[in-house]
């Protein structure tokens, strides 16, 4: 575990359950347009499938907590804003259903 947290410039286990944890919320995140290529190319037309916005959710609140623990302003304003973004997203399509 040493060679671990050296490689991760970490200095305790909570900091590289942190990283590890931050490597998750980005392997999330980055799981959205792996969704959205998916559904683009079954479709042969640039659509935007529902799950893309649930793994953003997951992924941009996953990424807040990150940068929350890791105290920076521009990362924490930056995913917070996102976060509003991606569940009035979520809201506005479940909305439109059920109409």
């Amino acid at each position: 575990m040493t060679w671990l947290m050296q490689a991760l410039h970490v200095t305790s286990e909570t900091e590289l359950a942190w990283v590890i944890f931050g490597f998750s919320a980005q392997l999330m995140f980055t799981a959205r347009f792996l969704v959205q290529w998916i559904a683009s190319e079954r479709a042969r037309s640039s659509v935007m499938p529902v799950a893309f916005w649930y793994f953003s959710l997951l992924g941009g609140v996953m990424l807040l907590a990150y940068a929350l623990y890791r105290q920076d302003p521009v990362f924490v304003l930056g995913q917070a804003l996102g976060v509003v973004i991606y569940s009035r997203n979520l809201w506005l399509i479940h909305a439109a259903r059920q109409s």
